[in-house]
């Protein structure tokens, strides 16, 4: 090829790829995320109690100091810990891509050239030259060859794919510090709900075991009134069925208090022991209930902010992605003594250094390169689905832990009013009974009635502290 010729072809190579490179260094257009509602079911609120502090969210000593157990020696945290130490080490590793690597290299090695090759005629022919001394003669038929000194690679981010992989990585490290944060609000919220329900037992079995007291009385009456003639043996029977009936309650609800203490002390990452709790009338409902406005939940709920520098990740993955297809700018080098007789490798003669430079960029057989850049897509479109779904859970929690908080505290208002009535009936029935003007089945009834509304009554203020407890973590409190 005439060097006129030449020079046309690589001109037209070099703008091909300069107009390719402008193109392929565009900004990856990134998909839009989900819009949210200005504000929760119409609800007006400017503060969110997600905000809080969990410290101050919580006004119970006992479950304050569970919640500080927890956080020191419970072991998903441990693990997420962990996790985060290995991913802040993928930022060293993009970090170390930008700069060269230097490598120590000492080695030895030879090589016997044969009698009708270049290499073996020249090597042959040199030893006879006028201009070499006895130190450079070549040593034959075996060629030594040794080696000490320094080599280096550098590969210029001319493009910014380098740095385009560090973001990357630094944005997974910040979205491990929020998959911790959100395990955190995940355990705050168990331990909070575990010690509800183990007050809540405790409420039971105290209602229980007052309620076994009542009808030990009512068996007690009607042998009596049996003796003087007053009732009959299935009246007695009744009863005492009914007693047995309740007393086996009192064992059913002492299995459940071992069982969430033990679910209490895994979560505080010991073996299983007692619970130090206080009661159902220390625990009191804030005044008032606000969720705030949806951009604030978005800022503080960890899985969100994860989601979205998952997002900003896989967007970062998919320009690199796209940025290998540019030439790469490549420099080696080395610098040491080199020499093919041992006793002359560190003399002054033997220092060699070198230095090259140049451009590879891949023209043919780029489907690895191809399938990469689709995988980066598809994993970036998935990050964007899951963050969609996210925020979309995120409102529906709340949405739901308003809506549950509100009618439970409804449903716990007539409760009230219905155990009342229930209890006024049981005295009641009691009275008559004494009288004759009642019979024992009104009575039996009664004391059935009162026990099942008391245990529902416990189970409604249970279940409106823990919707408290889903809506404070869906608002995104409890990590700080």
């Amino acid at each position: 090829m005439k060097p006129y010729k030449k020079f046309n072809y690589l001109l037209v190579s070099g703008l091909t790829l300069f107009a390719s490179g402008c193109k392929l260094t565009q900004p990856v257009e990134q998909a839009k995320r989900i819009e949210a509602p200005k504000t929760f079911q119409e609800r007006t609120d400017s503060t969110s109690i997600g905000a809080i502090q969990w410290r101050t969210f919580f006004k119970d000593s006992h479950l304050i100091a569970l919640i500080d157990t927890a956080l020191q020696n419970n072991l998903d945290l441990k693990v997420a810990v962990q996790r985060i130490e290995m991913t802040r080490s993928n930022i060293l590793i993009a970090h170390g891509a930008l700069l060269p690597s230097v490598l120590g290299d000492i080695s030895g090695g030879g090589r016997k050239f044969g009698d009708y090759t270049m290499d073996g005629v020249g090597n042959y022919d040199t030893n006879f030259s006028e201009n070499i001394d006895n130190d450079r003669k070549l040593p034959a038929p075996f060629m030594p060859d040794y080696f000490v000194g320094l080599r280096s690679s550098w590969e210029i981010d001319i493009w910014g794919k380098l740095k385009t992989q560090k973001k990357a990585a630094y944005n997974r490290l910040l979205a491990s510090e929020k998959a911790r944060h959100a395990i955190v609000t995940g355990l705050i919220a168990q331990i909070a709900t575990s010690y509800y329900q183990l007050i809540a037992l405790d409420t039971e079995l105290d209602i229980i075991r007052k309620n076994i007291a009542l009808q030990q009385s009512a068996v007690e009456t009607i042998k009596i009134q049996k003796e003087g003639g007053r009732a009959n043996e299935l009246g007695v029977q009744q009863l005492t069925a009914q007693l047995l009936n309740t007393q086996s309650l009192e064992f059913d609800v002492q299995q459940k208090i071992i069982e969430t203490e033990n679910i209490l002390n895994v979560l505080l990452g010991r073996f299983p022991q007692s619970i130090k709790r206080g009661t159902t009338l220390e625990q009191v409902l804030p005044a008032s209930i606000q969720a705030g406005v949806p951009a604030t939940m978005l800022k503080r709920r960890p899985d969100v902010q994860h989601s979205q520098l998952d997002l900003l990740a896989y967007y970062s993955d998919q320009q690199a992605a796209q940025l290998a297809f540019l030439p790469s700018l490549n420099i080696t080098a080395f610098l040491g003594f080199n020499s093919f007789k041992s006793s002359l490798l560190f003399s002054p003669g033997s220092i060699a250094y070198s230095a090259l430079g140049g451009l590879t960029a891949p023209l043919l057989n780029r489907k690895a390169l191809k399938a990469g850049q689709k995988r980066a897509e598809a994993a970036s479109l998935e990050a964007l689905y899951n963050y969609n779904k996210t925020v979309v859970t995120g409102f529906q929690e709340v949405s739901s832990s308003l809506k549950k908080l509100e009618n439970s505290q409804k449903i716990g208002d007539l409760k009230k009013q219905e155990v009342e009535v229930l209890q006024q009936a049981v005295a009641t029935s009691k009275d008559l009974f004494l009288t004759g003007y009642a019979s024992y089945l009104e009575v039996i009834t009664a004391q059935r009635s009162v026990l099942q509304e008391e245990l529902n009554l416990t189970n409604v203020q249970k279940e409106q502290f823990l919707a408290l407890i889903e809506l404070y973590r869906s608002l995104g409190g409890g990590w700080e």
